[in-house]
């Protein structure tokens, strides 16, 4: 029994891993190894600064990652994958136009 449960196991992640991988699912690993990147970079940030921050890195490896995720998702043809990678698209956008219009208003003297 237990040793069915292994092969059935090795079977199906020869399939997944090794028969089902192409440029496509390289490109999915690309995709998805940016935007866990994005944790590592507010992480590393966070502990330097001693409180929590988001650097404009975080927000950069956000919109990287999430465009190669979106056309990944479209390859694949998944709806929840699209929506979700589509929806946040949006908001990484928004928020590097915030940081770049506050960086802006700093560096111009007022008055």
């Amino acid at each position: 029994m237990l040793a069915d449960l292994i092969h059935t196991l090795g079977n199906y992640l020869y399939e997944v891993f090794v028969v089902r991988f192409d440029a496509w699912a390289a490109l999915g690993f690309v995709a998805q190894a940016l935007f866990s990147a994005r944790f590592l970079v507010q992480w590393i940030a966070s502990e330097r600064a001693r409180r929590s921050i988001i650097p404009i890195a975080f927000w950069w490896f956000s919109i990287g990652g999430g465009i190669l995720l979106f056309i990944y998702s479209l390859y694949r043809r998944d709806p929840v994958f699209i929506v979700g990678q589509g929806g946040g698209l949006l908001i990484y956008v928004r928020n590097v136009m915030f940081v770049l219009r506050e960086q802006r208003e700093e560096a111009t003297p007022a008055g």
